[in-house]
């Protein structure tokens, strides 16, 4: 999928009317509605909060006929209600934006395995959960890396290339952050224990600390517009949200895109964090066969040439191609995502989080 190292990153803006057009076009896969049955629903517990989703689930059931009823929340939110609903619950397919989430909700017991051939041979093994001989629980379908946002005006590209050196004291009083106890972070720092052993993550999350411009707050849109106003130097955010404002055609957001610089980190080295958006079948899905075919149509080429130009993710499926010119801005061909599994991150979040608990992370 993304194997081209690629260190470091200048962006520039581009139209993108034209390509929005095209994918617009090439969403409706000319297919003839299967006639709807009675039990021709799909019942969605849905973390995604993106506009541009809707033409995607709008597609799935303009080609199955297969209705979906969509229940919108935060993650969290989501396998809480799985949790007191139990057996009751209407839920079929669970969809999440976090691998430490999606960890948790198995962990738990929400989901159940499927078996899936097309699902199996479309997601890399390190996007899903680990077989057993039941089936699988739950599977990747698109990709966001954690990449640094710097001010180009204050810090040079090679004081930010590696995770580590975020941690540098050359960069204090210039790091950015939303919480540490935020998915996306936990997950990064998960990945990190993972490569350099609890001792050494601990060590490395102090130093982020005493790096910290401010105390950690907002979310990662916030962090970028705060290294363009001066008021960070660094900062994590995930590709997703720096692609919209390449994308945007705002005089404000132009001007944020032409102060910032990208790192995509450890690209010598083990590669930078990627996170999933990934999806499950409820442990107590009344219409289990509808779900399954949800989820393939996710794998489908194109669901998975819409996770990029709809909402400028990475696909999961290695052989789809990208059309999104603000990713090929920030990435050109690809970059190396760490190779990390994606299932092993979530089990270390309970350990990070005593990590950010005792070095005054907030």
């Amino acid at each position: 999928m993304l194997n081209h190292p690629l260190p470091l990153f200048r962006f520039a803006l581009r139209s993108t009317s034209a390509a929005l057009a095209a994918f617009a076009l090439g969403l409706a896969v000319p297919a003839a509605a299967q006639p709807a049955q009675p039990d021709a629903v799909v019942n969605l517990y849905s973390a995604r909060h993106y506009q541009t989703d809707e033409a995607l689930y709008a597609n799935f059931t303009k080609l199955t006929g297969i209705k979906i009823n969509r229940v919108d929340a935060d993650d969290a939110g989501i396998l809480a209600r799985l949790r007191a609903e139990g057996s009751a619950s209407q839920a079929d397919v669970i969809l999440l934006v976090d691998a430490a989430r999606l960890w948790k909700g198995d962990a738990d017991g929400l989901f159940q395995p499927i078996k899936s051939k097309s699902l199996e041979a479309a997601i890399p093994a390190r996007l899903r959960a680990q077989a057993t001989p039941e089936g699988t629980t739950w599977f990747g379908f698109s990709t966001r890396a954690r990449a640094v946002v710097y001010d180009k005006l204050k810090v040079k590209p090679a004081d930010v290339d590696t995770y580590a050196k975020l941690a540098d004291p050359k960069n204090k009083g210039l790091l950015c952050t939303r919480s540490g106890s935020h998915p996306y972070n936990l997950s990064l720092f998960g990945a990190m224990q993972e490569h350099i052993g609890e001792a050494k993550t601990e060590q490395w999350l102090t130093g982020l600390v005493a790096n910290m411009a401010r105390d950690p707050k907002g979310g990662d849109t916030d962090q970028i517009k705060g290294v363009a106003s001066g008021e960070c130097g660094i900062a994590l955010a995930n590709t997703y949200y720096i692609a919209r404002i390449l994308r945007s055609e705002a005089p404000a957001d132009k001007a944020i895109a032409e102060r910032i610089g990208i790192a995509f980190p450890d690209q010598q080295g083990t590669g930078t964090h990627v996170n999933i958006a990934g999806a499950a079948v409820a442990r107590h899905a009344k219409h289990p066969a509808n779900a399954i075919r949800f989820m393939e149509y996710l794998a489908s080429v194109p669901a998975q040439e819409y996770f990029a130009n709809g909402n400028n993710e990475w696909p999961a499926v290695a052989s789809v191609k990208i059309n999104n010119p603000a990713l090929q801005a920030m990435a050109g061909d690809g970059f190396k995502p760490d190779a990390v599994s994606i299932s092993s991150i979530g089990k270390n979040q309970v350990k990070i989080q005593q990590m950010l608990d005792r070095v005054g992370y907030k």
